[in-house]
């Protein structure tokens, strides 16, 4: 039995070009496993958050800071409550480290920004405007960097979507 060695070769590679499609598949596949299991992630993230968001302690706080029609009157209120250190410092200080929390998640990746845009979009901002004086009378520049840093993002990328609907 004489042996061809071109009919062996060309065996081999097609095996090996098989091989290697399926190999190509496989990682393929495997990207989109990650891609959809960091989509899930972000959902139980997202849906972990609405559910704080509308739970009861959330809502007294934002129908609390409702009360005041502007940031000056939060600012008084906030600095007596703290002074006092009344219960209704807590109170308030739970959507402050809402908003703290959910920017550092969005800082590290866990949450994306237009997620967040999505959900909350200016109503963030306006929070932010909203406690600015309070947090800086109470503790001064720099604390809730999170927070403040989460509301100019998102302020540039809405700025910047809403800009060319302008011309």
């Amino acid at each position: 039995m004489v042996v061809d060695w071109g009919e062996v070769t060309t065996i081999a590679t097609s095996l090996l070009a098989i091989g290697l499609l399926g190999g190509i598949g496989a990682a393929v596949f495997a990207a989109q496993q990650v891609r959809e299991a960091r989509r899930s992630r972000e959902a139980q993230m997202a849906a972990e958050f609405f559910r704080r968001w509308n739970e009861d302690a959330l809502v007294e706080t934002r129908r609390m800071v409702r009360e005041f029609k502007s940031p000056e009157q939060l600012c008084e209120a906030f600095t007596a409550y703290g002074s006092a250190d009344a219960a209704e410092a807590d109170v308030l200080y739970r959507e402050l480290d809402y908003f703290e929390q959910l920017a550092a998640l969005e800082n590290q990746g866990a949450v994306d920004l237009e997620l967040i845009k999505l959900l909350l979009g200016r109503t963030l901002i306006e929070r932010w405007e909203m406690w600015r004086p309070a947090i800086h009378q109470a503790h001064g520049p720099g604390t809730y960097p999170m927070f403040e840093s989460l509301a100019e993002k998102l302020r540039r990328v809405l700025d910047d979507a809403a800009a060319p609907a302008q011309l």
